[in-house]
């Protein structure tokens, strides 16, 4: 039997609600398996929300302080909760930030930026000076910060299978120097040869297509069903309807396959960051 992980209640706001639900759950003699019963979550859904790696959604925290008699506490706190794991991401991006640390597998198509988990700290800085250029420099900070930590995903034992596609012009196009360009294309090939990351680059020969105007994120759960996540500027949009997921995830497979293959994407990759290196870089 795997040794009894404790919470330290201090660490965080969400630590510190997991721990009294643990508390609770076991003052009332219940198992994870007794209290879920008769919700529409999984025991490990609920584990991880004891264990602050999870916020509580509003009906569970609901049927939580039936089964608990708690009087509501759940349900008063989950949102501040919900708030403290937000930290600097956008509010509508922080769900997204959070389901990353639980997904199996994480498939990205992306038409006009380099996405977050693969972004250095002066390609996020210039994107985000770009997006909120009165942003306080500790607010930027901030942002960066949060952004580069999620990319703690790949040291992990369970790292999701991360498959990513960029447009080409996302490599050619650069809003930073040559130099910390070449630095970017480096980085995104140090995590393709050490096996953390697939790749794949869709030439700008190839014809557009509809879809391909729509950045795309796919995550893959093992007690959830798949959603798919897009976004502009300042806004997000979640779909985890598999009606809706499941047209959009054929799209992707149709950019998979007109895409460059894995070993000739890495190829062009380091070739374009010898350009930028060198000052060749190519229209």
């Amino acid at each position: 039997m795997a040794a009894r992980k404790e919470i330290d209640g201090s660490a965080s706001v969400p630590e510190f609600y997991g721990k009294e639900l643990r508390f609770k759950r076991e003052e009332a003699g219940l198992t994870l398996e007794k209290l879920v019963e008769g919700s529409f979550y999984g025991v490990s859904y609920l584990s991880e929300i004891e264990r602050g790696q999870r916020s509580m959604p509003l009906d569970l925290a609901r049927h939580v302080d039936r089964v608990l008699r708690t009087d509501g506490f759940f349900e008063r706190r989950c949102e501040e909760v919900r708030k403290a794991k937000k930290g600097a991401h956008a509010a509508y991006f922080a769900p997204i930030a959070e389901a990353e640390t639980r997904a199996l597998v994480i498939e990205r198509w992306s038409n006009a930026l380099i996405p977050g988990l693969l972004q250095t700290a002066t390609y996020a800085r210039a994107l985000i000076r770009s997006t909120h250029p009165w942003e306080a420099p500790e607010g930027v900070q901030a942002k960066i910060d949060a952004r580069l930590k999620r990319a703690a995903i790949f040291e992990a034992p369970t790292r999701p299978d991360y498959w990513v596609i960029l447009h080409e012009s996302v490599v050619r196009n650069f809003t930073i120097s040559p130099v910390e360009m070449a630095e970017q294309l480096d980085h995104i090939a140090t995590l393709v040869r050490q096996g953390l990351v697939s790749l794949q680059i869709l030439p700008r020969n190839v014809p557009t297509q509809p879809f391909m105007e729509l950045s795309m994120m796919f995550m893959e759960f093992d007690d959830a069903p798949p959603l798919m996540y897009t976004e502009g500027p300042y806004h997000g949009l979640t779909i985890d309807d598999p009606s809706l997921v499941k047209p959009y995830r054929r799209a992707y497979d149709r950019l998979r396959a007109a895409a460059l293959p894995p070993e000739a994407s890495l190829a062009l990759i380091e070739e374009a960051a010898e350009d930028y290196r060198h000052g060749q870089q190519r229209p």
